[in-house]
């Protein structure tokens, strides 16, 4: 590392910056990443001041710089490839202000949405976007996270109205309004959501709060096929019951869950529907008409969760899946797939995913926010089991190709990041020229999380 950049950063920084092995290490890894490839130094950031300073003695001394936060990224989003500073945003955890009648709050980029929440609860808001780890604002912001509950409210980016933005050339830049709505020139707001940090650093966001729903119900049903359980889903969505979530588990998935939260579930494919309403009248008509939907396809078991304490042991089950099958096979390594195509495809495409796993022996567990055609399968094997590996990712490239032909696409939720660069040249090769040509408007030298999303080229020498 060039000693005179490390100088200048502990001339500016003091104990703020670490160089700690332990610390470089934690800052070298996201969910997805087997390897750890650690920073040359980590940057804890108090304010924007801090993140402006640290943006330009990178701009005068040429390092990189890979933001960082939660470090719940699926795609390799945070892992700092070639070195440099990892600028870690935790300590700007602040909600700024909170205004119930404009139903809007202000943050700082640490803050979590399940903290925020808890401020918003006494109010009776919330903020909808549920990815399910302890995601910061910033972060979902950067890889435009959705979740569970993107059904009925959308993604993050449907829930940002302004941003700041730190620049590399030294500007904070405002994109978006407070306002609900803006037709006020180019929409660079939507630029930044979703650039994993490859333009510039997200240092404030102002997002759409929505009131608490009034009644609440959960519906749970299981089915004999997973194909099954994906036309019934469509047939929910076709119904106009405009449920808050819905989401698909298979059985290996309740098989993982029930071992890990010593929960017991049917292990058959599952539709979890959460629905509500304004008065308990209202919801007990739209579960009567779900629960004729779902019997009508096929479904078996019907079970309604009331009460807050049974809703939140059903989703805690849901979110807790990735985590379950992780703990079921603890020797294994694993890539969990993203992919979305459209509603009246999706049971076509995980029928197509399903024979192309039995073909190969693989066993692919699928989860799924199926009301939106947003599906994920988790693959693993053991890292020393190439045999196994190459069948994955041949099915994993099956599985995008087809995909593609179906009008969908390589990511609906978790991003490019390291792993999926090749998928997007397959999806989007005719406007990666354009793509490129906006990340060197912003970032002519490549410092900004580089490796992410496409390589830039030419690379220049950095620290």
């Amino acid at each position: 590392m060039n000693p005179d950049a490390l100088q200048a950063l502990r001339a500016r920084f003091g104990e703020q910056l670490s160089t700690a092995p332990a610390v470089l290490e934690t800052h070298g890894r996201d969910e997805s990443h087997p390897e750890v490839v650690p920073p040359h130094a980590v940057l804890f950031a108090r304010s924007e001041a801090d993140i402006c300073a640290a943006l330009a003695l990178a701009r005068q001394y040429r390092f990189p710089v890979t933001p960082f936060a939660a470090g719940s990224s699926l795609e390799g989003q945070v892992i700092p490839v070639r070195g440099g500073l990892s600028l870690d945003v935790n300590g700007l955890s602040e909600v700024l202000a909170i205004h119930p009648s404009g139903f809007q709050a202000t943050v700082q980029p640490g803050v979590t949405y399940p903290a925020l929440n808890r401020r918003l609860r006494p109010h009776g808001l919330f903020f909808p976007v549920d990815p399910g780890a302890e995601a910061t604002l910033g972060g979902m912001a950067s890889t435009n996270a959705s979740g569970t509950a993107a059904l009925r409210y959308g993604t993050t980016r449907d829930n940002v109205l302004e941003l700041r933005v730190a620049l590399l050339d030294g500007r904070v830049i405002r994109v978006g309004s407070k306002a609900r709505k803006t037709s006020a020139g180019y929409d660079l707001k939507n630029l930044f959501i979703g650039a994993e940090g490859t333009l510039g650093i997200i240092t404030e966001l102002t997002v759409k709060l929505h009131p608490l729903p009034a009644e609440v119900a959960v519906l749970r049903c299981h089915f004999a096929s997973i194909e099954q359980a994906a036309v019934c889903a469509a047939s929910i969505m076709a119904a106009a019951l405009q449920p808050e979530r819905l989401e698909l588990m298979d059985e290996h998935e309740l098989h993982a869950v029930n071992r890990h939260k010593g929960t017991a579930y049917p292990e058959a494919p599952t539709l979890w529907i959460e629905l509500a309403a304004s008065t308990a009248a209202g919801l007990g008509e739209a579960l009567h008409l779900c629960q004729e939907v779902c019997r009508e396809a096929g479904a078996q078991g019907l079970e309604v969760a009331s009460s807050a304490a049974e809703r939140q042991q059903l989703w805690e089950a849901r979110h807790h899946a990735y985590y379950a099958m992780c703990a079921l096979y603890p020797e294994d390594e694993r890539l969990n797939t993203d992919l979305c195509v459209p509603l009246h495809r999706l049971a076509e495409m995980i029928a197509f995913t399903r024979a192309r796993c039995d073909q190969r022996g693989l066993q692919g567990s699928v989860v799924g926010h199926v009301g939106d055609g947003n599906f994920h399968v988790l693959f693993h094997a053991r890292p020393e089991d190439q045999e196994s590996w190459n069948k994955i990712h041949a099915t994993y490239d099956e599985m995008v190709d087809r995909a593609l032909q179906l009008g969908g696409t390589c990511s609906g939720e978790h991003g490019i990041g390291l792993h999926k660069q090749r998928y997007l040249q397959r999806e989007h090769g005719d406007t990666l020229d354009l793509m490129r040509g906006v990340k060197a408007l912003f970032d002519p030298e490549g410092l900004l999380n580089p490796g992410k999303i496409f390589s830039p080229a030419p690379e220049k020498a950095l620290m």
